[in-house]
């Protein structure tokens, strides 16, 4: 995903030694999470929202620096680094600053969610998995390796929690042979957290339970 493309270039940038006026202004007429301030053109940090009623007026940003935020993004960082620090950081705008530290645009939440979005992972037709293994027992490798081995491609894969050292992965799949490639995450023990509603082997745990209870019933 070339996630440069979403770089937007027409949102402010405030010097430090500006007034604050102009920042309470900008956060009142959009909602974004964050301004990015400079002092003599390079990035110095962003001011949040969240502490709006805290501005006066009156004073210049640089009365403020104590507030500033450091967090920002690199023009070639890749999207999982850009997902990771809109999260980190419970912002919707991110910085993104060149080599020079100087400010080359902004990113926005809401069109990086909208970029994931149109990924294959959400696109393409396929069946979704979620398993977990230990932190120190799983390997992608090795997702990948019972995945390809069961004749089933691999459309998407990423971490989608992690605790207690258990990580848990959700994978999407071609929907061939999913009983097939269930059945070898259990035998590589694996937990499968959500699968094929259709799973055989819950199947037959369930006829063996209703072989038993009307053999305990005769």
């Amino acid at each position: 995903m070339h996630i440069q493309t979403h770089i937007i270039t027409d949102l402010p940038v405030f010097d430090i030694n500006e007034s604050v006026k102009k920042v309470i202004r900008f956060f009142k007429e959009n909602t974004l999470s964050h301004a990015s301030i400079t002092q003599k053109g390079e990035y110095v940090g962003v001011l949040s929202e969240n502490d709006l009623d805290s501005f006066e007026k009156d004073k210049k940003i640089e009365d403020y620096r104590y507030n500033l935020e450091t967090f920002f993004v690199r023009n070639d960082s890749n999207w999982l680094d850009v997902v990771e620090t809109f999260a980190r950081n419970e912002a919707n705008l991110l910085a993104v600053l060149d080599g020079q530290n100087e400010i080359v645009g902004h990113y926005e939440l809401s069109d990086i969610v909208g970029a994931f979005i149109d990924t294959p992972f959400f696109t393409e037709t396929g069946a979704i998995l979620v398993v977990a293994k230990g932190a120190n027992d799983y390997s992608f490798s090795e997702v990948a390796q019972i995945v390809e081995s069961n004749n089933t491609k691999i459309i998407g894969a990423f971490i989608t929690d992690v605790r207690n050292d258990v990580v848990q992965i959700t994978l999407k799949i071609g929907s061939s042979n999913l009983n097939d490639v269930v059945q070898t995450f259990r035998r590589y023990n694996y937990n499968i957290l959500m699968g094929n509603k259709d799973d055989q082997f819950l199947e037959d745990l369930k006829q063996r339970s209703d072989y038993l209870d009307k053999y305990l019933n005769v």
